[in-house]
């Protein structure tokens, strides 16, 4: 399969083989990943005690949009209508986010190429 996709689509990304990205999307699929990111976060948040952090690092946009979107649901708290008269309390924000995304600086991917694409993004539970 990797020859095929070799000669298909020759010079897809500089310095990696041209198949990389569709065995990675066929595991992906096959161990249904992104929907056991959502699943796992979901319980991360019910186990955590109120004051704990979930540190989360993704390594590709599909789990880096999961993560990021999950952080904003809870952040902004139940999705209710604009200008609708309701206190902090009610809205039920459960998390802070930490800091802004964190990503390898120069040195930890000469060290570590794996690197590279990581971003790590933590929160805070507060409810």
């Amino acid at each position: 399969m990797a020859e095929i996709v070799s000669k298909a689509h020759p010079k897809w990304e500089k310095h990696k083989h041209p198949a990389t990205r569709v065995f990675q999307a066929i595991r992906i699929v096959v161990n249904n990943e992104l929907q056991e990111i959502e699943h796992c976060l979901e319980q991360c948040l019910e186990v955590l005690a109120v004051k704990g952090r979930l540190a989360v690092i993704s390594f590709h946009s599909l789990e880096d949009q999961i993560v990021k979107k999950f952080m904003q649901k809870h952040i902004s708290g139940n999705d209710l209508p604009a200008k609708l008269p309701v206190t902090h309390d009610q809205l039920q924000i459960r998390i802070r986010k930490i800091n802004k995304a964190i990503r390898a600086g120069a040195e930890e991917i000469a060290n570590n190429p794996r690197a590279r694409s990581a971003i790590l993004r933590i929160m805070e539970k507060i409810r």
